[in-house]
């Protein structure tokens, strides 16, 4: 099969990059060469897969292009751009599978294509996203979840493929450590009264640490400094570490991130947030750590409650964490890492895309 993965145009597609969409770029193209397919990603001209053809339609990505007065004019000229690039190159191509941010962009050009086109959809739900998307008939929509599928109302979602974690990178330890783990991003959304939003629920984590004493371990890209200095901040102490340093990007190594993974005690995800998957929690898992999480979006597919870790009700808040954070130890580390290995892994991801793909050309 010959495939053109779109890419993000927002970084490069590396072995050393692990922002969650260009890991399951990197992860799903690469997989699918070592299976046979002839595969080409276009993006960026330093991305780098094994077996993957790149198709430069860029340099560089965006977070690592020189400034400009107009970042938005600049990055909406380059969407432009790579939907003309598909349409000139299709041909080329038996099947498109788009994983550009923002993810709903190539479907504009969707009566201009003469092979199928599916898009996972990597975004957040919200009410604007399912207007427009129940507008593209063409495109065949990927949910990361069933939780998430169930969202959209008006638009079409194709069918659910779960994302997949390299077991072999993410490796197992039985020994944990004596602390927590949060890993997760500080976006610079924020509510009415001028606070952050804090998604991905960090406050909680803190408040968590805080009555119960543990040692908590924080890292995080902070898209706004603010928001550091005010909610992290004035609580880092002995007990409570920021890892790493509050810039826009990941400081921390992938090796240093890994050892946080593998030593913690509970990973928590105290998300406030339908997750779309949550891809930290299967990175976790597949490392022998059992995860603390509300029970929101599609937590409750990932996890299985009482088995790699506990799901929360959300409405029960920190109170519920704690509860939940008593019983961690009746959680066995082997049965986190088989969860993942038996649902989760990279090869389960590929061979449902390749499965996806041939139930598309099938339909033409």
């Amino acid at each position: 099969m010959r495939i053109l993965i779109v890419s993000t145009l927002k970084r490069k597609i590396a072995p050393h990059e692990f922002a969650s969409r260009s890991r399951i770029i990197y992860q799903l193209s690469q997989g699918l060469a070592k299976k046979g397919h002839q595969v080409s990603l276009l993006g960026t001209g330093d991305s780098e897969i094994p077996g993957v053809k790149i198709i430069p339609l860029l340099e560089k990505g965006w977070v690592d292009l020189p400034p400009v007065e107009n970042e938005f004019l600049r990055q909406d000229t380059n969407l432009i751009q790579l939907t003309q690039k598909i349409v000139e190159i299709q041909g080329d191509f038996d099947i498109i599978h788009n994983h550009t941010y923002p993810d709903f962009f190539p479907s504009i050009i969707e009566d201009r294509l003469k092979i199928p086109m599916l898009t996972t959809l990597h975004a957040l739900y919200d009410f604007y996203m399912d207007d427009l998307l129940s507008t593209f008939k063409k495109t065949h929509f990927i949910s990361l979840s069933n939780n998430y599928a169930q969202l959209y109302k008006k638009a079409k979602i194709y069918k659910t493929v779960y994302n997949g974690v390299d077991t072999n990178l993410y490796s197992y330890q039985e020994k944990k450590g004596g602390y927590l783990f949060w890993l997760g991003r500080l976006p610079k959304g924020k509510n009415k009264d001028g606070s952050f939003m804090d998604p991905k629920g960090v406050r909680s984590a803190i408040k968590l640490a805080e009555i119960t004493g543990e040692k908590l371990f924080i890292s995080a890209p902070v898209e706004d400094k603010k928001f550091f200095e005010i909610d992290i901040k004035p609580h880092l102490n002995d007990k409570i570490q920021f890892v790493g340093e509050p810039t826009s990007e990941q400081s921390v190594s992938f090796e240093k991130i890994l050892s946080l993974y593998q030593g913690a005690k509970a990973f928590l995800m105290t998300i406030n947030q339908s997750e779309p998957f949550g891809l930290v929690t299967a990175e976790a898992g597949s490392c022998g750590t059992p995860v603390i999480s509300f029970d929101r979006g599609a937590l409750p597919e990932v996890m299985k409650d009482g088995v790699n870790g506990f799901l929360v009700p959300y409405e029960q808040g920190v109170e519920g964490l704690k509860n939940a954070l008593k019983k961690i130890d009746q959680i066995k580390p082997i049965n986190c890492r088989n969860h993942i290995v038996n649902n989760f892994s990279i090869e389960n991801m590929v061979d449902n895309y390749e499965k996806t793909y041939n139930e598309i050309l099938q339909e033409i």
